[in-house]
């Protein structure tokens, strides 16, 4: 994707948004063109924001955008599983922080998370899919989890920063849309 280039779908989306929100026009060309992203990582990350933020529209639009490639269906397919899992674990691990209990944190999760390890991408764009998602839904524990694994696979801050700045103009997007 390169940064300033929409399609027909993605282009009607955004001009469906009212002109208060005419930032996000701007910010989502933006975000999506980032340097410390390969564009797979930035449509990947915006792809699983879409779905985070059930916006199956706006998540078309943006795989329409991306035109032929090879790695797009791997990619639609993490960016499910990282919606999917985080919908589960955020509001797990929020709980357990929020609660405040040593206790909580003792107790077995029991909560399957097997395709974490099993990338149709790789076990790296899952993560920053995941980290993504994690700052959507608010789980601070899940955000430092998923920060310290991409940063200690050699991602930048930069490339982190990038990821959660997508994910929030994709969010504030697809929240727009929808009111």
């Amino acid at each position: 994707m390169s940064g300033a280039r929409t399609d027909e779908r993605l282009g009607a989306i955004l001009a469906r948004l009212p002109e208060a929100a005419k930032d996000l026009k701007l910010n989502l060309s933006a975000v999506l063109g980032s340097e410390h992203l390969t564009p797979a990582q930035a449509l990947g990350t915006a792809l699983a924001a879409a779905f985070a933020a059930g916006a199956p529209e706006l998540a078309q639009a943006l795989v329409d955008d991306a035109g032929e490639r090879e790695d797009l269906a791997p990619l639609i397919d993490d960016a499910r599983a990282a919606a999917a899992l985080m919908a589960m674990n955020n509001v797990y691990y929020r709980f357990r922080h929020q609660v405040g209990k040593e206790s909580y944190g003792k107790k077995p999760a029991r909560l399957r998370m097997n395709r974490l390890g099993k990338a149709a991408t790789n076990r790296l764009d899952l993560e920053l899919f995941s980290l993504g998602v994690s700052a959507i839904n608010g789980c601070e524990r899940c955000v430092q989890s998923h920060e310290q694994t991409v940063t200690e696979a050699g991602l930048s801050e930069d490339a982190v920063h990038d990821v959660v700045r997508i994910a929030a103009v994709v969010n504030a997007v697809a929240s727009t849309l929808g009111t």
